[in-house]
C-alpha cells in the first residue's frame, strides 16, 4: 500500500512543536509524505492544544471544515492529536465522526499504526457494499489514550515506556523537507532543537488541564537526553532547548533505574517538599537538574547555546543559579510564571508559594545572574492570568504590583478562560465579567509593553551575538507578494523554526497555549530592494532585525551566530547593523 501525503498542523506551546517534530520524522521514516497545504493531503493530522479556549476554538472550526469536504473525499484520514484528544476521549469523535484517529500525547509512539488501520478502514468504506454517503459520517475509530494509567503507580521507576522510543527515534537530519514532490520547498536547516527531558506534571495547579492530559511527572535518563543531544549537535545543531512542564523539577536516580529489553526507563518524579536551595537528593548516585546541564555543557560542547523551560520557581535551588553563573554557553534567560501577584488568587490556583517568595527568587536570581560589568545580564519572563474567579480590582492591582517589580523582559498575560478537566471549572464560578477581564489585560499589556520598551532602551549601542532564525516576517511578505496567498496557519513546526506560517502575531488576548506577549512589533522603516532583512534572539531570547545586502548568501546566515550593534529599538523588537561573524 503506497504512504499518503500528510498535513500536520500544530496548535499550542513549544511541547506540541517538539511532539509534531518527533510524529513528522516517524512518520517519514516510514515513507508518509508531507504537503505544506491541507488540500493536497489525504491524511490531515492536528495536535492540539487545550489550555487556552482560543486553540480549541480554531481546531473545531477546522474539524468543521473538514466534514463538509469529506463528503465529497470520503477517503480523507483526519487525525486529532495531543491534550485535547487526551481530554475530551471519544466524546469528541461522537461529536466529530470527521475524526478518524485519535491520539493523546501520551501514546503518540501508537500514531503509525492508528494512521494505517485507520486508512485502510476508510478505504474499504468505499468497497461497492456501502455508499460514500454513508462513509463520510463514518470514523474510523482508531483511539489511543493513556487516561489515568500513568498515574496507578505509585513506585519511582515507571513501567516499560514506549513513549520514550518516540523521543530515541527521533530524525536528526540536519535538513528536513516538508514536500516531498518539491525537495528544496520548506526546507530548514535544522540548528536549533528542542530536547525533552521530563513529560507531565505534578503540580496540579487549579486552571490547569496538563496533568490530567500528559500524565504524572516523568524524567529522562540522562544519558538518552545527552545522547539525543550529541546527535543533533553531529547533524548541525548549536542551539538547544530543554523541555518540560517543570523543568528545573529534573532528576535521575541511577540506583532505582529499571531497564527493560536494553532501555533504560524514565522514572517518575518524586514530591518536592519546595523551598529548597539546593536538591536535597543530590549526591553520586544522582544525576540533578544542576548536573544535567553542567554535563550537557561539558560534553557537547558544538552546542553554542542551552537553554530550558518551563520553570517553577519555589524549587528553583542555588545549584542550579551557580551552574548557570559558571557555565558561559547556557544562557542566563529564565521563564518563570508567577500567574497573579495575589496571594489569595495563588492560594486559590493552587500554585503553591507566596508572591514573597516568588520575588525572592527573582531577587536571588538576579543577585546570580545578572552581572553587566562582565557583560552577562538575565532575562526574565513571565506568564499572568488576570480575571481568574472571585478576582478583585485589589488582587488586579497586585499583579500589577509584581509586574512592574518582576521587570520581564516580556510577559505572556491571558484572560482568565474556564476548562472543561480542570479543578477551578467544577469548583469555582466564572464570575468575573468578560468586560472587566479584557480591561485587566489591556492594561497589564499596557505596563508590561512599558517595561518591555524600557528594557530594550537600555540595549541600544550595545553589541549582541544573535542566533540568526531566518529572514524577518516583514521579508518573507515582501517576497510572497507576487505569489499565491495561501492563508490558513503553521503547517509543521520543527525544531523550533516555524514553516509555512501564514498566521499573524498574538494579539495580547487568548492564543494558543502561552504564546500571547506584551507587544511583538513588526519590523518597520527598512530598506527594500537593496537589502535583505533577518531576524534572530539574543541569549537573553531578545529579538533582533539586522539588514545585510540582498546579495549575501541565507544559507551563510541562517543557523548562526553572527554579532548585531543594536541602533534603534521599538518595543520588544531590536534593530540593529551586523558587526561580525562568528
Amino acid at each position: 500500500m503506497s504512504r499518503p501525503r500528510v498535513y500536520l498542523e500544530t496548535f499550542g506551546c513549544q511541547m506540541n512543536e517538539l511532539d509534531s517534530e518527533l510524529v513528522a520524522g516517524q512518520l517519514h521514516a516510514l515513507g508518509y509524505r508531507f504537503v505544506d497545504e491541507p488540500d493536497g493531503a489525504q491524511v490531515i493530522l492536528y495536535n492540539t492544544c487545550s489550555v487556552r479556549e482560543h486553540a480549541e476554538q480554531k481546531v473545531w472550526s477546522r474539524l468543521g471544515e473538514l466534514a463538509i469536504r469529506k463528503q465529497d473525499d470520503p477517503a480523507l484520514v483526519v487525525g486529532v492529536l495531543g491534550c485535547l484528544a487526551e481530554r475530551d476521549g471519544v466524546a469528541l469523535v461522537k461529536r466529530m465522526p470527521v475524526v478518524d484517529v485519535l491520539c493523546g500525547p501520551g501514546e503518540l509512539d501508537k500514531l503509525p499504526s492508528l494512521l494505517d488501520n485507520a486508512y485502510r478502514t476508510r478505504q474499504s468504506l468505499l468497497s461497492d457494499r456501502v455508499t460514500a454517503t454513508d462513509a463520510d459520517r463514518r470514523s474510523a475509530g482508531q483511539i489511543a489514550l493513556q487516561g489515568s494509567s500513568s498515574r496507578r503507580s505509585a513506585t519511582l521507576a515507571a513501567a516499560q515506556d514506549s513513549l520514550e522510543m518516540l523521543d530515541l527515534s527521533r530524525a536528526t537530519s540536519p535538513l528536513d523537507t516538508i514536500d516531498d514532490d518539491h525537495p528544496t520547498a520548506g526546507a530548514v536547516r535544522k540548528r536549533s532543537a528542542y530536547v525533552r527531558i521530563t513529560r507531565g506534571c505534578n503540580k496540579f495547579c487549579t486552571y490547569c488541564v496538563v496533568p490530567f492530559t500528559r500524565g504524572a511527572e516523568v524524567h529522562r535518563p540522562p544519558e538518552h537526553i545527552i545522547d539525543e543531544c550529541k546527535k543533533l549537535a553531529d547533524a548541525g545543531v548549536i542551539e538547544i532547548t530543554l523541555l518540560g512542564q517543570t523543568v528545573n523539577h529534573y532528576r535521575f536516580e541511577h540506583g532505582a533505574a529499571v531497564t527493560i529489553g536494553g532501555v533504560i526507563q524514565p522514572q517518575k518524579g518524586r514530591s518536592y517538599a519546595g523551598g529548597h536551595r539546593r536538591d536535597p537528593f543530590a549526591g553520586s548516585n544522582v544525576t540533578t537538574f544542576a548536573d544535567l546541564l553542567s554535563r550537557i555543557h561539558e560534553e557537547v560542547p558544538s552546542i553554542e547555546r542551552l537553554r530550558f523551560v518551563t520553570s517553577y520557581p519555589r524549587d528553583f535551588g542555588d545549584d542550579v543559579l551557580e551552574v548557570i553563573r559558571d557555565h558561559p554557553r547556557i544562557c542566563r534567560y529564565l521563564h518563570v510564571p508567577a500567574q497573579s501577584g495575589s496571594d489569595r488568587i495563588l492560594t486559590l490556583m493552587n500554585r503553591g508559594y507566596t508572591v514573597s517568595e516568588y520575588l525572592e527568587f527573582i531577587d536571588r536570581a538576579r543577585a546570580f545572574l545578572h552581572e553587566p560589568e562582565k557583560g552577562r545580564t538575565l532575562s526574565l519572563s513571565g506568564d499572568i492570568i488576570v480575571g481568574f474567579p472571585t478576582e478583585t480590582d485589589e488582587d488586579f492591582a497586585a499583579t500589577i504590583a509584581l509586574v512592574e517589580r518582576a521587570r520581564y523582559k516580556n510577559c505572556f498575560i491571558f484572560k482568565y478562560s474556564a476548562r472543561p478537566g480542570t479543578t477551578a471549572y467544577d469548583k469555582y464560578e466564572d464570575d468575573v465579567p468578560d468586560a472587566v477581564k479584557r480591561t485587566r489585560n489591556n492594561t497589564a499589556l499596557d505596563v508590561q509593553s512599558r517595561i518591555s520598551d524600557e528594557l530594550s532602551r537600555e540595549a541600544i549601542g550595545q553589541t549582541f551575538d544573535v542566533f540568526v532564525e531566518g529572514l524577518s516576517r516583514m521579508e518573507e511578505k515582501k517576497r510572497e507578494r507576487p505569489a499565491k496567498n495561501c492563508g490558513g496557519g503553521v503547517s509543521l513546526t520543527i525544531g523550533g523554526n516555524v514553516i509555512h506560517s501564514h498566521a499573524g502575531e498574538a494579539s495580547g488576548d487568548d492564543d494558543d497555549c502561552g504564546c500571547s506577549t506584551a507587544a511583538i512589533e513588526t519590523p518597520s522603516g527598512t530598506a527594500s530592494g537593496e537589502t535583505t532583512q533577518f531576524s534572530g534572539r539574543t541569549d537573553g531570547d531578545q529579538i533582533v532585525f539586522f539588514d545585510v545586502p540582498s546579495g549575501a548568501s541565507t544559507d551563510e546566515l541562517v543557523g548562526r551566530i553572527v554579532q548585531v550593534t543594536i541602533e534603534r529599538v521599538q518595543r520588544l523588537s531590536l534593530f540593529g547593523r551586523l558587526s561580525g561573524q562568528r
